[in-house]
């Protein structure tokens, strides 16, 4: 073997040294640098002159720690050792390098060598660049605080499972989701199937079965799992299944939802969209549902069905009377009630403001048995609401009409069966309330003929067939001062329909505004035509207005428009109006009264006497005259009594400073009786009929002169 010299020994060992893939410096025992090799001086980007002697400090070296704040002095590798000797292993240092924002990371080692005296001569440091590596250190350790701050801020509990190791993870949200402290329970998958609903427990190992046995990858399914308090919570599992090359399943990771909320949302919009707030019955639009199903049910068993509405007689009076409040505990307590009658099979709903269905099934195929049924059904309703109701401080009684209407297996269309039963009901209202009357052919033909009619009306509007009539009225002096516009209805061949068969329905279908504002247009025409005629100039026209028109806020402005337009003289236009407009909101109707009195426009007060609440109100509104019901004024010349009622409304009249109109004079002794008592003005046959406006101008205008009784 042949030896080697120790010159050729240290020679190997320098070319080693300087083909080293890691850079090796060597420092003196003051910290100074003694030799680096060729890797160490292209890490530390200074030549190897230029290394030499430089020394460990600030001044030479700007090093950062591992967290990239500025690394002391004595943090430098070479200072550690040489401090206490211990050696270091992968002590991570940062270098910036110079005029250069971006940081060189290199992972140290470092130790000593000693003399014999155990003295330390010198200090290797060896590095290798580790900037990458830190790189991606950050970056993962970035996104790992990115995730937990996104789980932390989310509702989600995360979980993993390791399906090769059984190993399973549950995120602290997991446990927290519960009411458990983290890892109180076994972390396992035996735990989270323990806490699964019964119910949903079959339905979940049957999913996961065929989740991993299938090639997909995304997956979602809600379940219910057990709160520590015993409820349980439902939740949205969603996640992915790892699977290797060959599909087999790896993992199975997600997170949890808590759809609490969720769900209570979904239950609050179902009772909104099902169910009235009110009383807890389900609404009009659960009840269509549920006949449609009933209806199907009929046909498919071919029994019989019936549909029950129940009205409350006069409940708009105890609402307006005694509050909204009180109106609203009577309708709670009548579904309290009828609760307590219907069969569980039975379905009961709230269609509307004081109107309730109860729709009653598996009545059987035969048609008197299941009406009998029926009928007992709506006699334990009238039993049930004809006791007094405990409304806070007071107590009230209401009475129902009820309308019913059968059904079997025949194709009944539901809008159809909800008109037939309302039908019935306003049967039952017109003959005396609080009963129940079954529907019949005949009411759907009197209906069918009041929509003909209806139409008819709506028509007779548009072609303006509604013409007045007027009727004279004269004084004690036996001169015209005054008459009345009545509305005919004009139906050409069909003839003149009376005001007593449109009225009505006039009102029931809302056609009432328009109709009083065709009529007080073309009264006002009149007024304005008259002026021309010495005969007819100042007299007084009295135009009757509904109860709808003065509940409109704005009529004031439209009398004021309309006397605009046609010139009228407010001071000749006398507006009629009957005490049914005084049953709600008085401050609102005397605010209205007294802006037409302020526009000229006089006040008179149509059959007076028959109404119970009319001499409260003649102190409070503006009024100028009150007429005396036809039901006195006929039997007022042969019977004391109604001769009193007159004689003491002329005297009250007069006291108030107010005219007095008697209508329905037909004979001569009322007449003279009337005169007697100092009437302002009589209106009836005896002095003049209801005439056609051309009649009317050519009997009493100038080309006859005036006009007398």
């Amino acid at each position: 073997m042949l030896s080697r010299s120790p010159s050729d020994v240290q020679q190997r060992l320098d070319e080693l040294l300087e083909h080293l893939p890691a850079g090796v410096v060597i420092h003196g025992r003051d910290g100074r640098i003694l030799s680096a090799n060729r890797m160490a001086c292209r890490l530390l980007d200074r030549s190897e002159a230029v290394l030499i002697g430089t020394e460990s400090a600030t001044s030479e070296w700007e090093f950062v720690r591992d967290d990239g704040s500025p690394m002391p002095e004595g943090e430098y590798p070479v200072n550690l050792i040489l401090t206490d000797g211990k050696p270091l292993t992968h002590y991570v240092v940062g270098m910036r390098r110079a005029g250069r924002a971006l940081i060189r990371w290199m992972i140290c080692n470092a130790y000593s060598e000693r003399d014999a005296n155990g003295q330390i001569q010198r200090v290797v440091v060896c590095f290798n660049d580790c900037t990458a590596l830190k790189r991606a250190q950050r970056k993962a350790q970035k996104s790992e605080e990115r995730m937990q701050l996104v789980l932390r801020g989310s509702t989600d509990a995360s979980w993993d499972w390791d399906l090769r190791t059984g190993e399973v993870y549950y995120s602290e949200r997991w446990w927290e989701m519960l009411g458990y402290e983290p890892d109180s329970l076994p972390s396992t998958t035996a735990t989270a199937m323990d806490l699964i609903h019964p119910e949903d427990l079959g339905r979940m190992h049957a999913f996961i079965a065929q989740l991993l046995g299938e090639p997909r990858e995304r997956y979602s399914i809600e379940f219910r799992l057990r709160h520590k308090d015993g409820h349980h919570v439902p939740v949205l599992a969603r996640g992915f299944v790892s699977r290797d090359p060959d599909g087999k399943p790896l993992r199975l990771s997600g997170t949890n939802t808590d759809l609490t909320e969720r769900k209570q949302a979904e239950q609050r919009i179902y009772e909104l969209a099902y169910f009235d707030p009110l009383t807890g019955l389900s609404n009009r639009r659960y009840l269509i549902e549920q006949l449609g199903t009933s209806l199907a049910r009929a046909r498919r068993l071919d029994e019989y069905g019936a549909l029950v509405l129940i009205d409350l007689d006069n409940f708009k009076l105890l609402n307006d009377t005694l509050g909204h409040d009180v109106g609203d505990q009577l309708l709670k307590q009548v579904a309290t009630r009828l609760r307590g009658i219907v069969r569980a099979s039975d379905h009961l709903s709230r269609l509307g403001g004081d109107e309730f269905v109860v729709v009653l099934e598996d009545l059987g195929p035969c048609a008197d048995e299941a009406a009998a049924e029926t009928e007992s059904v709506a006699t334990k309703i009238l039993h049930a609401l004809e006791l007094p109701f405990h409304l806070g401080a007071h107590t009230a009684s209401t009475t129902p009409s009820i309308g019913i209407t059968m059904y079997d297996g025949e194709p009944t269309a539901i809008d159809t069966l909800l008109k037939q039963a309302d039908l019935a009901m306003y049967r039952a209202k017109a003959e005396g309330r609080n009963t129940a009357r079954f529907f019949e052919a005949s009411m759907q033909s009197a209906a069918d003929r009041q929509a003909a009619l209806e139409t008819c009306l709506r028509g007779g509007l548009a072609e303006q067939e509604f013409v007045l009539y007027c009727q004279p009225q004269f004084g004690r002096d036996g001169l015209l001062n005054g008459a009345e516009a009545l509305v005919r209805w004009d139906r050409g061949e069909l003839g003149m329909v009376p005001p007593g068969e449109f009225i009505g329905l006039a009102e029931a279908t809302g056609l009432i505004a328009p109709l009083g504002r065709h009529v007080l247009e073309q009264g006002c025409r009149l007024l304005a035509r008259w002026q021309a005629d010495p005969a007819l100039e100042g007299l007084k026209l009295a135009v009757n207005v509904s109860v709808h028109q003065m509940r409109d806020p704005d009529f004031p402005d439209t009398v004021a428009e309309v006397l605009a337009a046609t010139g009228a003289p407010p001071e000749c236009l006398t507006l009629e109006i009957t005490e049914s407009v005084f049953a709600e909101n008085l401050p609102e109707l005397i605010d209205r009264m007294h802006r037409l009195r302020a526009l000229g426009v006089r006040f008179s007060l149509d059959d007076f006497g028959t109404g119970y609440s009319s001499l409260a109100y003649l102190r409070r509104f503006p009024l100028a005259a009150l007429k005396i019901d036809r039901s006195f004024v006929h039997d007022a010349h042969a019977d004391r009594s109604a001769a009193a009622i007159v004689e003491a409304i002329v005297t009250l009249a007069r006291k108030l400073g107010l005219d007095i109109v008697a209508e329905g004079v037909e004979l001569d002794a009322q007449r003279r009786f009337l005169d007697s008592c100092g009437c302002d003005s009589l209106q009836g046959y005896l002095l003049g009929s209801p005439m056609p406006v051309a009649q009317f101008e050519r009997r009493y205008g100038q080309a006859v002169g005036a006009g007398h009784a």
